[in-house]
């Protein structure tokens, strides 16, 4: 008999169901958010185990490397998809929505995701404490702007590098403001120091990989959004064409059509957010600071008769394929021509 086991993983608690190819509940358990635990249970199972689900998250993908370093057929599914079937319950439990996940996976009614490598998600690991890093020193500079506002004393545009002599130019002679910026500004010193290093290290990391290396031939491509991409992708092979670069990562038009109705929307934001921004960030940078090339001229084109805004996305759609194709081809971007893949 083929059983269809479906995961509702949370920290500490995963809740299991394991249904017939009748679609029958064979066995409802919870057991701990560990390999060892989950596999112990499923070989207790009378039956052939056809698949194990789970939707994909930041717990899933170590879990499914658990199931399948034992053996088992695990597949993560995409969280879009699972969340909004499960939204059909009535009543929403952990037994239910594993319940749920099975039924979906016996049905066959899902899109499986890829389970990202150590390697890549170690680089993510590093980029998102990058950007904790980064979002905290600025918060720590708005909020110095504001504490400042309510006395009428206005920061302005300023570089960096002088935000905190002007900080201590504006409370200098107000003892309260004094007291109140300093530690403020200790703590802003210390994440740009923390700040520096990373990206010293970060740059040293694309500097040695050699796909990063010709990603970042491309004009606005630094090391930042060439490892974003690195990691995000994983593995290229796993795209037939690089024109699914774009759909993946949520930079294609939504459509909704019934009936006459027929409207397309904005971008479908699927995916990795980071990686579309970091894309969309490398696509506004090639617009505005770029060096001329053919790719920034066309560009430049669909801005004039469309609108800057859907030129930016246009092109950093462009940008994932054409870094898609450098990464499959071993090539580097060619400036003078548009090449006749793309």
């Amino acid at each position: 008999m083929k059983l269809f086991v479906g995961l509702d993983v949370s920290l500490s608690k995963t809740s299991v169901c394991v249904i017939s190819e009748h679609g029958k509940i064979i066995k409802e358990a919870e057991t701990e958010s560990e390999p060892d635990f989950l596999t112990r249970l499923l070989d207790d199972l009378d039956g052939s185990i056809a698949a194990i689900g789970l939707e994909a998250g930041p717990l899933s993908q170590w879990l499914h490397r658990g199931l399948t370093k034992a053996g088992l057929d695990a597949v993560l599914m995409e969280t879009r998809q699972v969340k909004g079937a499960l939204k059909a319950m009535p009543i929403k439990t952990d037994r239910r929505d594993a319940e749920g996940i099975a039924r979906l996976l016996h049905l066959g009614w899902f899109r499986p995701v890829h389970c990202k490598s150590v390697s890549a998600q170690e680089v993510r690991a590093v980029l998102g404490a990058r950007k904790a890093i980064q979002q905290g020193m600025l918060a720590l500079e708005m909020s110095m702007r504001g504490l400042l506002r309510n006395f009428g004393l206005k920061v302005g545009a300023i570089s960096r590098g002088r935000f905190e002599a002007r900080i201590r130019e504006l409370a200098d002679g107000n003892p309260m403001l004094e007291t109140a910026t300093a530690p403020m500004l200790r703590a802003r010193a210390s994440l740009r120091q923390e700040l520096a290093g990373l990206e010293k290290r970060v740059r040293q990391f694309a500097g040695d990989d050699a796909v990063c290396r010709r990603l970042m031939t491309m004009p606005g491509i630094g090391a930042v959004v060439a490892l974003t991409f690195r990691a995000a992708v994983d593995d290229p092979a796993r795209f037939r064409s690089s024109k699914r670069v774009g759909p993946w990562v949520g930079l294609t038009p939504s459509r909704n059509q019934s009936g006459e109705r027929d409207v397309s929307g904005g971008i479908t934001k699927a995916g990795d957010v980071n990686l579309r921004r970091a894309l969309c960030q490398a696509a506004t940078v090639m617009m505005n600071r770029g060096r001329s090339t053919w790719l920034r001229t066309w560009g430049a084109q669909l801005a004039q008769r469309r609108g800057r805004k859907i030129a930016m996305v246009a092109l950093a759609r462009r940008i994932a394929v054409i870094l898609h194709r450098i990464w499959v081809d071993g090539a580097t971007f060619q400036s003078a021509a548009a090449p006749n893949t793309v």
